[in-house]
């Protein structure tokens, strides 16, 4: 037996707001539909989520497809960028992803470094897979912490990895253990792209 984990990145979201509340867009809300309908049948056992308004609603329909509630964990949240509590400009953005996977402890003033981020999610991950091993989990996440935490365990998951994600996006992880098997892209892009 294993244990899979899937990475579900979350759907698309608005560009303003709170870090913290933003929900989807409409194109969002459609793929965490989608979302949704590709766990169908995956005889899934938890979801869990990032705090994150816009990961718990691409993955909450996937709970209660399986009579469960989504369980909510605050280290799963996305890498805290900057002492900022609104989404940054994608330039900005791009220069602090491109310095922190160049230096993995480098931080701005009341942001987490690369290597502060992805030990407290590994920690979440590993915990989850010793409580749910042998099970199927689905786990709502971002960009940069779904990389970080792919990246500890194989280092070929970086900053171009990143970049090649999508909204939402969805990776099955292998496990025996502790140890990765095997990586998955499960998202299909071309179904979203065509469906805008």
């Amino acid at each position: 037996m294993s244990t899979v984990v899937y990475m579900v990145r979350h759907g698309e979201s608005p560009k303003e707001g709170n870090e913290r509340t933003r929900g989807l867009t409409e194109k969002g809300y459609l793929d965490a539909q989608r979302v949704t309908d590709i766990f169908k049948d995956e005889k899934i056992d938890a979801v869990v989520s990032s705090p994150y308004i816009r990961s718990i609603l691409t993955v909450e329909k996937i709970a209660q497809q399986i009579g469960q509630e989504v369980l909510v964990l605050e280290d799963l949240k996305e890498m805290v960028f900057s002492s900022k509590n609104k989404r940054l400009a994608d330039e900005e953005l791009i220069q602090i992803l491109e310095k922190s996977f160049f230096d993995s402890n480098f931080s701005l003033d009341g942001g987490e470094s690369n290597a502060d981020c992805q030990k407290r999610a590994i920690k979440v991950l590993k915990e989850l897979l010793d409580t749910l091993k042998n099970k199927k989990v689905v786990i709502g996440t971002h960009g940069a912490i779904m990389t970080l935490m792919m990246g500890y365990f194989d280092s070929s998951y970086d900053l171009n990895f990143l970049y090649s994600t999508s909204k939402p996006d969805i990776y099955r992880m292998e496990f025996n253990e502790q140890e990765l098997l095997n990586v998955q892209r499960v998202w299909d892009v071309s179904i979203s792209d065509n469906n805008q």
